[in-house]
């Protein structure tokens, strides 16, 4: 990545042109441009084209980035997983500390980004709030994919944005476990093993049948195609859906924790 995005660089100065310049020229803002030449986000085949013409280059990058290896390639935020989740025709998901992006309501949603350090502006909370419930009509696609979500029990008592918005998202539990192709099931505290202590991730279906893994860090995030990992992630998925709740019980958990009868 490094090596590519010094490529690019090159190629913009030998034109003349800022990043900003070069920014304009592609549809992308400098900090992007600026990302890519730096080796910080991968060059993707699409834009690749875009500076290729605008550069003036025989296909160079084009080849460039569809020759990047497709293993723990380190993008930017969450796009990949976007990208993945639209085409998906099955996703699994575990989530330890938060309600899963896909699952959450507006004023949930809107705490999470609050609780970002930097902080976000306004403006940025509004924006970010709007792009993931945007996300959520994949549940609700006229051809349904298979959805399964295990969520770990201490992720349905951090009351994120307060008690009222927690109760708030639990009803919405209730209700997205009712919609066609979605399982939900919790894996409870008193479990005396836990095959995912590394952390969250998600696992997807193309409709090519090819398997890929998503998983997000502090400072970034991951996607894994190679078999071996894959599957890793897949048996520790497996034994997460074997220790939780089924769905059935994870409706009378959310239920309890309601207070409803």
């Amino acid at each position: 990545m490094k090596m590519v995005g010094a490529m690019v660089a090159a190629a913009r100065i030998a034109k003349n042109l800022t990043q900003k310049q070069l920014g304009e020229l592609v549809r992308l803002d400098a900090e992007t441009i600026a990302s890519i030449e730096q080796g910080r986000r991968a060059l993707m085949p699409d834009v690749a084209e875009l500076l290729d013409q605008a550069l003036d280059l025989p296909g160079v990058l084009t080849v460039a980035a569809h020759k990047m290896p497709q293993v723990d390639v380190i993008p930017s935020w969450a796009e990949p997983l976007i990208n993945l989740e639209q085409k998906a025709v099955a996703l699994s998901s575990y989530e330890s500390q938060l309600v899963p992006g896909l699952l959450q309501t507006k004023a949930y949603a809107e705490a999470v980004f609050r609780s970002r350090i930097p902080v976000y502006t306004d403006g940025e909370v509004a924006d970010q709030t709007t792009a993931r419930l945007d996300r959520q009509a994949t549940l609700r696609r006229e051809q349904p994919m298979l959805a399964s979500f295990v969520i770990w029990e201490p992720a349905l008592a951090c009351p994120l944005g307060g008690s009222e918005i927690l109760r708030d998202q639990l009803r919405h539990l209730l209700t997205c476990s009712e919609l066609t192709g979605v399982s939900i099931q919790v894996l409870p505290l008193d479990r005396t093993h836990h095959p995912a202590l590394d952390g969250p991730f998600v696992l997807v279906e193309t409709p090519e049948h090819e398997h890929i893994a998503y998983l997000e860090t502090q400072r970034g995030s991951l996607v894994v195609s190679h078999l071996d990992e894959v599957s890793i992630l897949a048996q520790k998925y497996a034994m997460l859906r074997t220790q939780a709740l089924n769905p059935e019980e994870t409706r009378d958990l959310l239920k309890r924790l309601l207070g409803d009868p």
